[in-house]
């Protein structure tokens, strides 16, 4: 039974190594920097990735990635997270509308930027209540994610009707007081939200870990991002978030996600629950 205990602890030790390895060669040919996000999530992901692939060893995945750029494309889908939904947590928008909206409606321009946007449902639900807020015209949103496969499909703005109750239902709970459908027309079996609200939003690709930061922004979303960095990671984009941010401008963050110390200092939380913070004080 020891042995046996050994080659398993060695044959873990192996596969982590491997997916390290994995990380490094996408980084050195590629630019996109993977390497510090957490390991037991990663190495989740590379085996999916790996499984989807069919080939069979990590090698021969790592093989075709570094000589083959629409199969690197193809498995950065897989390495990066990509969940979401039109009015995902929905007490969190209400906060949004009550909270946030109204300081909101002090400036004369809004910037707001989606950092991690997945397939654009969430920058699609706050350009609802900014347009229901009056905001719409003097306000840009900015949407971004590692995942150019990921962009593309939100730049469409085409989601599937099969979801359409739960959205409504998700709407109402945030505080829509309007009819959803007038924000989307529904056909063969697809949602597809309207040229006004696809007009505010730019999307493109942007690495959080290695690219620029924007700056001057009202509001800054990064919510189920940073729970699959590693602390080291976390706490560094976590600082450049709030370089991105006005004086007074909001940080969003995932219901699972905090504040680290060496920014709450700056921060004043204005609801725990929904994960928001107003910037008081200097980055």
């Amino acid at each position: 039974m020891p042995d046996a205990q050994a080659r398993a602890a060695d044959a873990d030790v192996v596969a982590a190594l491997e997916v390290r390895l994995f990380l490094e060669a996408i980084y050195e040919r590629y630019g996109y920097d993977l390497r510090d996000y957490a390991l037991p999530s990663m190495s989740r992901r590379v085996q999916a990735a790996l499984s989807r692939s069919g080939l069979h060893d990590l090698g021969a995945l790592q093989h075709r990635v570094l000589t083959d750029a629409d199969a690197f494309a193809r498995v950065l889908a897989d390495l990066t997270v990509q969940v979401s939904a039109l009015f995902r947590d929905p007490a969190f928008y209400l906060s949004f509308r009550e909270r946030v909206v109204p300081v909101l409606r002090t400036y004369p321009h809004v910037n707001v930027w989606h950092a991690g946007c997945a397939s654009g449902e969430e920058a699609y639900s706050t350009g609802i209540v900014l347009r229901e807020a009056g905001l719409a015209a003097r306000s840009q949103s900015y949407a971004t994610d590692l995942s150019s496969a990921a962009v593309e499909r939100a730049k469409q703005g085409v989601y599937a009707a099969k979801d359409l109750d739960a959205i409504v239902d998700s709407y109402r709970r945030a505080g829509g007081a309007a009819s959803f459908e007038s924000y989307a027309t529904v056909a063969y079996g697809q949602i597809a939200l309207t040229e006004a609200l696809r007009s505010r939003i730019l999307f493109f690709q942007h690495d959080l870990v290695s690219d620029y930061v924007f700056g001057e922004m009202q509001v800054v979303f990064c919510r189920n991002v940073l729970i699959y960095f590693g602390r080291a990671l976390r706490e560094r984009v976590m600082q450049k978030l709030a370089r991105s941010l006005c004086p007074g401008g909001f940080l969003c963050l995932g219901s699972s996600e905090r504040l680290p110390a060496n920014l709450r200092g700056p921060f004043v939380e204005i609801d725990a629950d929904a994960r928001i913070y107003q910037l008081r004080g200097e980055p």
